[in-house]
């Protein structure tokens, strides 16, 4: 598209023996380590920072060790330092500060079998205090559980307060581009998301991100700030989500460095304040993603583009908490061209944006309110039939989307799969009229396309591996100035068959 004391003394005897319980502590602050997946060869850790205590906490510090033949990769939401096979890892400027009750969260990719041991957190033992029973301890191991061998599947559906199935569309505000500008307090309240099209860098590799609405010389009508601002806070008020949405055609958003990751995390957030927005959309098109030579591992991914983009983004979500709204809008040749090229290849040669979309996507499941393939302005992409499927007919939406709903296996690699997303997070994206954009599909070949996704109805020539999916989310479509330009077809259509469906 164009564009986060009171010592108690229990006396038990036992074979003429009395046992004294130690003192109990008062609650402290604790960080419990999980690995969130793992593959084998590596695996990517998370340790969670509590705020036991009743005072709060202005720093913090975890210290751990690692086995011979572990070692940590990349790392995100903390900065670390080593030596030797232990590891130190502080907080950043945004969340060193703990209130009580509170929790932070810092994580790492681990290469090797090893899990950490040893751990302080600001210099006692990380599971904090000790409350006794008025049993002696037991001195038998507790069972271990092995790590799992295979990713654990997306969490459940946090409540967004979006509805079942929802329309979600693009909305021209800093620019025009023939349909016309469109005032944020006259969009229909039929759209259920609205992403605000595009916070743009200051250069490509700054991570410095801005949005301003459309100057009145090219979009006369334009509101003020305050009236625009005044609009979003009445569709918030109506359940509606306002995002701002990052990149499209003209904004090629590569975070190379460290620094270009801050500042996108920093700008991003000046604009969500600024506007009190629900959340971001990612909309990286172009050369904004692709994957160093050698990186062939979507779920452990070296390149700095992908890895400083997802530190951001859970940065991003950590700050705003469970209620951020985190959507995508990737196009076929960044996701579903996975299935049979990614990168360069493990010989070289590829295109090395190919499937570079995925390790985004995979790090960041369990925060990805709704994926929206664009399934237009594509090539012809092979689906799970191992036939190409090309943009224009029910049979394209079908096919890509149900590609996300099912898993695939990456370069056609069966044992590096990537897994299933849930059906509340799968959208997919479709022009709003002929004028919006190549791969145009009439209301009816759409909502033929719903069917069979949802109901397992009306399919064509291509069969869902991943049966029928009732929570599918719903339809996105560039963009609600061409569907203003146009009549108005697709919200009209599409709303209320959206709101018919089980």
């Amino acid at each position: 598209m164009r564009r986060t004391p009171i010592l108690v003394v229990v006396a038990i005897t036992v074979a003429a023996a009395i046992w004294l319980a130690p003192a109990a502590s008062a609650a402290t602050p604790t960080a419990v380590f999980t690995k969130t997946s793992d593959w084998g060869s590596g695996w990517e850790g998370k340790y969670t920072v509590t705020n036991g205590g009743t005072t709060t906490i202005t720093g913090w510090t975890v210290v751990f060790d690692l086995p011979a033949g572990t070692t940590v990769g990349t790392y995100w939401d903390a900065l670390m330092t080593s030596s030797g096979q232990r590891y130190t890892f502080t907080n950043r400027s945004w969340n060193g500060t703990v209130a009580p009750g509170a929790s932070v969260s810092f994580g790492f990719l681990g290469s090797g079998s090893g899990s950490p041991v040893n751990c302080t957190l600001n210099g006692q033992p990380c599971s904090g205090g000790v409350t006794p029973t008025t049993a002696p301890p037991t001195t038998t191991a507790p069972p271990t559980t092995p790590p799992p061998t295979t990713p654990p599947p997306t969490s459940p559906p946090p409540n967004t307060g979006l509805p079942k199935h929802a329309l979600i569309g693009y909305l021209h505000a800093s620019f025009a581009n023939g349909s016309g500008y469109l005032r944020m307090a006259d969009v229909p309240a039929e759209w259920d998301i609205v992403n605000l099209a595009f916070g743009e860098p200051t250069s490509v590799t700054s991570g410095d991100i801005r949005f301003r609405l459309c100057p009145a010389s090219e979009c006369p009508g334009v509101e003020t700030e305050a009236q625009f601002i005044a609009a979003i806070r009445a569709k918030q008020q109506q359940g509606k989500k306002v995002l701002i949405s990052i990149g499209g055609q003209n904004g090629q958003v590569q975070l190379t460095t460290t620094a270009a990751r801050d500042a996108f995390v920093s700008s991003v957030g000046a604009i969500i304040d600024r506007y009190g927005l629900n959340g971001l959309d990612i909309d990286f098109e172009g050369h904004s993603l692709s994957l160093n030579t050698g990186d062939t591992d979507f779920k452990n991914p070296t390149t700095p583009v992908i890895v400083n983009l997802i530190s951001a983004i859970r940065t991003l979500k950590q700050r705003y908490g469970a209620g951020f709204v985190l959507t995508m809008a990737p196009e076929t040749f960044f996701v579903q061209l996975g299935y049979q090229f990614y990168g360069s290849g493990p010989f070289g040669g590829q295109d090395p944006r190919a499937g570079s979309y995925l390790p985004v996507i995979y790090a960041l499941r369990n925060d990805i309110t709704v994926l929206h393939v664009q399934d237009y302005n594509s090539g012809p992409i092979m689906g799970l039939d191992n036939q190409y499927h090309t943009m224009g007919g029910a049979d394209f939406h079908v096919a890509m989307t149900d590609m996300l709903l099912a898993g695939f296996p990456v370069a056609g690699n069966a044992a590096n799969v990537f897994p299933a997303l849930r059906e509340d997070q799968v959208a997919f994206g479709t022009p709003a009229a002929v004028g919006a954009g190549n791969g145009y599909v009439a209301p009816a070949g759409v909502q033929q396309a719903v069917n069979c996704l949802v109901r397992g109805q009306s399919c064509g020539s291509y069969a869902p591996r991943s049966g029928t999916n009732p929570n599918f989310r719903g339809l996105m479509t560039w963009s609600i100035n061409w569907d203003r330009y146009y009549g108005w077809e697709f919200k009209n259509s599409h709303e209320p068959f959206l709101n018919a469906l089980p």
